[in-house]
């Protein structure tokens, strides 16, 4: 299976009710980990990038061939998009695009609504001349600075319509009441906002922030029209708990691999239980 843009799995994963996941990649073994889950359970998978993540590993092109190596090698055949996260401006969308990610976000959602729409069409212009898909968030989604998500923070339908109309995202990703990093509470998730939005834009809808939330959140979340979902605090937080036990259970390790190669296992847990609950599981 070659990579793929996000359009069919996506629109796919709304008209059957479950939810593909986006689990963020930070390093090879990340990449290795959520393949070598997603093969095991036949899931479609996106595997996020952020722009930070971008520069540790080395570059657009080495994360694009790095993943396209992979796949070449271990005959990956479950579709697979590669989706550049949280991107602030056209150029770096244009950056990622060029190298061959399949999809980009293009988050202008702390501008004014006008002049985001602007920016984004023209993400959207240049993307999809490329057969590449477009994700933009409206709404504040919270941050780790954030106790409580505020519904004035939440997306309003009516930009919410507009923005798809006049843009043709792909996706939407509406603020309504996830943060990115740790809950300081228990998440309350903008249900009925949400399907109120996923029947006007008739577009799959995305859930930032869905490390801890809880499952029965998620389950509605899709049911509401949520297609796509994404992870990385918990993937970071089981990786970590391993790491720091090899380390602590040995003075003398020095092969790296053996250092952060267990924290796979983590991962795989983590992405393991996430598809369960998204329902993906023999949707690839």
């Amino acid at each position: 299976m070659s990579l793929v843009n996000m359009d069919e799995m996506l629109r796919k994963a709304r008209a059957e009710h479950y939810a593909v996941g986006q689990f963020n990649i930070n390093n090879l073994e990340w990449m290795q980990a959520i393949l070598e889950e997603c093969m095991e359970l036949r899931c479609p998978v996106i595997l996020g990038v952020s722009e930070g993540a971008t520069k540790y590993m080395g570059g657009w092109n080495v994360v694009v061939q790095m993943i396209k190596a992979y796949i070449k090698d271990n005959n990956v055949d479950i579709p697979v998009a590669i989706h550049l996260d949280h991107s602030r401006s056209f150029e770096v969308c244009k950056s990622a695009i060029d190298a061959g990610f399949t999809s980009v976000m293009i988050d202008k959602s702390r501008i004014p609504f006008d002049q985001n729409m602007i920016e984004t069409k023209k993400v959207v212009d240049y993307a999809h001349k490329r057969g590449v898909t477009v994700e933009s968030e409206l709404g504040k989604v919270g941050g780790k600075e954030e106790d409580v998500v505020a519904e004035e923070m939440y997306a309003d339908i009516n930009e919410c319509i507009k923005m798809v109309k006049e843009t043709g995202i792909d996706e939407l990703a509406p603020a309504l009441g996830s943060v990115h990093g740790v809950y300081k509470g228990e998440p309350k998730l903008g249900l009925k906002e949400m399907l109120a939005i996923a029947e006007a834009v008739k577009i799959p809808l995305v859930l930032h922030g869905g490390s801890g939330i809880p499952d029965d959140q998620i389950i509605q979340a899709i049911k509401n029209g949520t297609a796509k979902i994404n992870v990385n605090t918990e993937n970071q937080q089981a990786w970590e708990k391993i790491v720091r036990q090899v380390i602590g259970d040995s003075d003398h390790i020095w092969d790296m691999r053996k250092i952060i190669g267990p924290g796979k296992a983590g991962i795989r847990e983590v992405v393991k239980h996430k598809c369960e609950i998204f329902g993906c599981i023999n949707k690839a």
